[in-house]
């Protein structure tokens, strides 16, 4: 079997130390990274309309989202350990299924980010108004921004902390809620309506599936949405110290915090006040904790949303550049986002999405009536993450195919194997169907096709001459 160089031809003797990208990232890094990959600033603001919704049958819809996902990364964690010459999905994604798989899935990830990454700025620009109503939007998106792009041109281990303390922000406030509302559970808690904080509040009220599967199938099309950067473990697998350690321990605690974080949360929330007085436009933490009795409750989960936009920011900028320099590498993109800085980290992939990131904030201020169009690209988004984790599933499906002798040898082993990556796709299928059945996420299905429309003309028409001219020991 020939051996295969990554996207990016690192590891090669004749490839200069300097152009390499640094292992840094330190399993306490990683583990971070990971958890605030799973925590979507959709859990602070959307879990009140997905309870609306769904009510208490939106704990299923988390945890099964959650299987599907951990199935997904598991198969990610394999194919990414039975080659360390790949150093993202890019690069498997190109190896198995052929180079117009890589330049697909690297620019598509690279746009989902980098829209992603807009809406953080604009979501941080809105949380700032908070405490400075007078401060014109653009000049937090701009100070933003050139934060994030000065802190990615140092080092990466630098990202790494920046993620780990944002991470860790997300996490106390979680468990600072779930901790709050099984107190008040236990102390028998009435609220000012004269409700008593009870889990029976869970399933009193029309029981489990109180809004009918109609009502359980619509918690889907948003809570989707929360888990949008889950994957962004594998985007750090080449600036990852002993990844066959770090990366399995990251993946596989995986359900525990999506347990604990989604789970757990929902279910002190739906105790202390019954789901049907939760209300869809508010957050549902910043109302536990204003019942606590916790008078600053809104300035502290302001607090944290900020920090969670920043936090996706923050991945948004480093998985971007990372996505441009493998492209880059595998002639898939300009030459120019294959060069490092020397600091080993690629400066002019930063710049260029840091610069993506600046227009599209400016823009939707300049132009008001953008915003509804905005709406409608975010959720191009999430479809197109949906195309992201299922090219991860198909590269497993032929790698299981083709390369029989390395799943033999692997020590992570996806469970479920190539059955499971069937059942995934067939449930993104499924999401799919019920993003159509609504006209705001169907006008968003209906968009997605010309984004493949476009990379398709650039595939043809740049890229596929330069590929073909590639040396004979990539493929």
């Amino acid at each position: 079997m020939q051996k295969y160089d990554a996207v990016y031809p690192i590891d090669r003797p004749d490839v200069a130390i300097e152009e390499k990208l640094k292992r840094n990232l330190s399993n306490r890094h990683i583990q971070l990274i990971a958890i605030g990959g799973a925590i979507g600033t959709g859990l602070f603001m959307g879990s009140g309309k997905t309870i609306s919704l769904a009510g208490p049958s939106i704990l299923f819809v988390y945890m099964i989202i959650g299987v599907m996902l951990f199935f997904v990364m598991r198969a990610m964690g394999e194919l990414l350990l039975s080659n360390l010459n790949y150093r993202s999905f890019i690069d498997f994604s190109a190896d198995l299924l052929g180079p117009w798989a890589g330049f697909f899935t690297g620019w598509t990830y690279w746009f989902c980010w980098v829209v992603t990454g807009v809406a953080d700025v604009i979501a941080i620009s809105a949380y700032m108004q908070f405490w400075f109503p007078e401060l014109a939007p653009w000049i937090p998106s701009v100070l933003c921004v050139l934060l994030l792009l000065g802190l990615n041109l140092l080092t990466v281990k630098l990202f790494g902390e920046i993620e780990f303390w944002f991470a860790l922000i997300k996490i106390i406030a979680i468990v600072a809620l779930v901790g709050t509302g099984l107190f008040m559970i236990v102390t028998g808690f009435t609220s000012p309506s004269g409700s008593v904080a009870s889990l029976h509040h869970l399933w009193d009220d029309g029981g489990m599936f109180p809004m009918g599967i109609s009502g359980f199938f619509a918690g889907f099309q948003i809570a989707v949405f929360a888990f949008v950067g889950i994957e962004l473990v594998g985007t750090t697998a080449a600036e990852t110290k002993d990844p066959e350690k770090n990366l399995p321990r990251a993946i596989n605690s995986i359900p525990v915090r999506i347990i604990i974080f989604y789970v757990f949360s929902l279910i002190a929330i739906m105790s202390v006040t019954p789901w049907r007085s939760v209300v869809a436009n508010k957050s549902p933490f910043v109302e536990l904790f204003m019942l606590a009795g916790i008078p600053a409750a809104a300035a502290l989960i302001n607090f944290v949303v900020l920090s969670s936009a920043s936090s996706s920011a923050n991945s948004g900028v480093f998985s971007t550049s990372r996505m441009l320099f493998g492209l880059a590498r595998g002639k898939l993109a300009p030459k120019a986002f294959g060069q490092l800085s020397s600091s080993a980290v690629p400066a002019n992939g930063l710049l260029f999405s840091c610069l993506c990131l600046l227009v599209g904030a400016l823009l939707v201020y300049v132009v008001p009536d953008l915003i509804e169009a905005f709406t409608l690209i975010t959720t191009v988004s999430a479809v197109l993450f949906m195309f992201v984790w299922s090219m991860i599933l198909a590269s497993y499906i032929v790698y299981r195919k083709k390369r029989p002798a390395l799943h033999e040898k692997s020590l992570y082993k996806m469970p479920g194997g190539v059955i499971m990556c069937y059942v995934c796709l067939a449930f993104f299928a499924f999401v799919l169907v019920l993003l159509s059945l609504e006209a705001d996420t169907r006008m968003a299905l209906m968009a997605t096709p010309l984004w493949f429309v476009w990379l398709a003309l650039g595939y043809f028409g740049v890229f596929r001459k330069e590929i073909a001219e590639r040396r004979p020991g990539m493929h």
